[in-house]
């Protein structure tokens, strides 16, 4: 390690953000220039915190294997050729996961078990901010082709990173995607202030120099077929992601002004970049009460509050966190405590905890309001406490409660791929799935989860494939279908 006393000699410091008064009032990112400009002043100091310990046990929390004791050692020492190059080595698209990853790296850091862990995070997205202002990141062209071709369907950071790496090996790759642009919930799911569009376009402009061919407006299953998309291409990666949402079957669920998360947000990122788009849903003067406590609820506050909401309320049905790592969860463990996002920092959210809405209200066929109760968890699940029913004010009510799975109807099915008791896609350990030449990755097999995963599936996968179309890969395998993430 650069200094050894690092982490006893600096303390962990994180980038500033913007004013919130201020971030409000636009679309662009939290952060003053980008996350990675924002932290350059303090990173060599950050960096000089990791301890370069004999155990890494950050590494247990990165899916990617991320080589993170040795590129926060390059950074120290002001190396940041190197840092990009072993940044670069395991993961296809550091700029995203800097911004996106909550960061489970950094509650493994061996640092943390008695100190503040290192920064790892900051850390990551200055180097690959960097790499690209300093015009370092340039298309990988494969020196020879394979006459092969392979099909990805979905453009998410799973599709992407098996794509980049089966184009990287030579094959010749095509990147099929319903929506009208390319990037998946990169795209339309992930507000402009957490990531701005044109990071993930740079990225889509080197993909496509490398060879990568995207095709968005295509349905497979309805423009074209699976019988067809077998027909035309030597192997097919379905990364088509969880994409059916929970639903609140409650009294009053037909009420107009009652959305799904994913319904609300595409609408927003669209209109924050330019783009038109008819009878939108917007929060603009309204009371939105969102339904969920994870990141996808935290950017339906965030989107609201920047449209002008009149209140902005979250619910969720489990307890309050607690602000310190439990007993129950010990380090390296990803632990369960109260977080801030940014979002919260924007206004005043009502944030409340072990309450469970029985009803939606309304007058004239539009939603006006919800009943709540408070709930305790007992043997038989959640259950309401007597005497704390009340109802809340909801003008618009967004359902931002998670995914349980890829949807069935069209290529699942026309494909005749084996699905697992909880409706995902069952895969082998090449990410092959039941059907020869089919293989999975991302949420569409393993279910809802982080970036750092998908991005990882998608790496492991694009091995499968090139062993299946090769007899042999060299390509990384960081995982397999059967590991489980730290957080889900």
């Amino acid at each position: 390690m650069a200094d050894p006393k690092g982490f006893m000699k600096v303390e962990r410091q994180l980038a500033e953000r913007r004013n919130p008064a201020e971030r409000v009032k636009d679309w662009d990112e939290v952060y003053p220039g980008s996350p990675g400009r924002a932290v350059l002043p303090i990173i060599r100091q950050q960096a000089s915190r990791c301890m370069d310990c004999g155990i890494p046990f950050c590494h247990t929390g990165c899916p990617l294997g991320n080589l993170i004791p040795e590129w926060n050692d390059l950074i120290h020492l002001d190396q940041w050729r190197a840092a990009t190059d072993r940044l670069h080595a395991t993961n296809n698209f550091p700029e995203f996961t800097g911004r996106l990853c909550p960061a489970p790296c950094e509650t493994a850091c061996v640092v943390g078990i008695n100190r503040e862990p290192v920064t790892i995070k900051n850390i990551e997205v200055a180097i690959a901010d960097k790499a690209w202002d300093d015009r370092r990141v340039i298309p990988v062209v494969p020196e020879w082709h394979t006459n092969k071709t392979v099909a990805v369907v979905g453009s998410g950071p799973a599709g992407l990173a098996a794509a980049q790496q089966l184009t990287r090996s030579g094959h010749t790759v095509v990147v099929y995607e319903r929506a009208d642009d390319i990037g998946g919930l990169l795209r339309y799911g992930i507000p402009e202030f957490k990531m701005e569009k044109k990071v993930l376009n740079r990225r889509l402009k080197q993909m496509r120099q490398e060879g990568t061919v995207f095709k968005p407006n295509t349905t497979i299953g309805v423009d074209i077929t699976g019988e067809q998309l077998r027909d035309r291409f030597d192997a097919v990666v379905l990364a088509v992601g969880s994409t059916v949402p929970r639903d609140l079957p409650i009294p009053g669920r037909e009420l107009s002004g009652i959305h799904q998360a994913m319904e609300f947000l595409p609408q927003a990122n669209k209109v924050a970049v330019g783009k038109q788009v008819e009878g939108q849903i917007t929060a603009t003067g309204k009371h939105v009460v969102v339904i969920g406590g994870g990141d996808t609820g935290s950017d339906c506050i965030g989107t609201s509050l920047r449209q002008g909401a009149a209140s902005v309320t979250q619910l969720e049905i489990m307890p309050t966190p607690p602000q310190e790592r439990p007993g129950s969860q010990p380090w390296p463990t990803y632990p369960m405590i109260l977080r801030v996002s940014t979002s919260h920092e924007e206004g005043e959210v009502g944030r409340l905890y072990s309450v469970s809405t029985s009803e939606f209200t309304g007058s004239d066929g539009r939603v006006t309001g919800l009943r709540l109760s408070e709930v305790a968890l007992g043997a038989g699940g959640f259950a309401p406490v007597e005497g704390t029913e009340r109802e809340i004010p909801a003008d618009l009510v967004l359902l931002a409660m998670g995914f349980v799975g890829p949807e069935r109807s069209g290529l699942v099915e026309e494909l005749g791929v084996e699905l697992d008791a909880r409706g995902n896609i069952v895969r082998d350990d090449s990410f092959q799935t039941s059907v020869p030449g089919v293989f999975v990755a991302g949420d569409a097999g393993r279910g809802q989860s982080l970036i750092v995963w998908a991005i990882a599936e998608g790496r492991s996968a694009a091995n499968g494939v090139d062993s299946f179309l090769q007899g042999s890969s060299v390509l990384p395998k960081p995982i397999l279908p059967t590991e489980r993430p730290l957080v889900v």
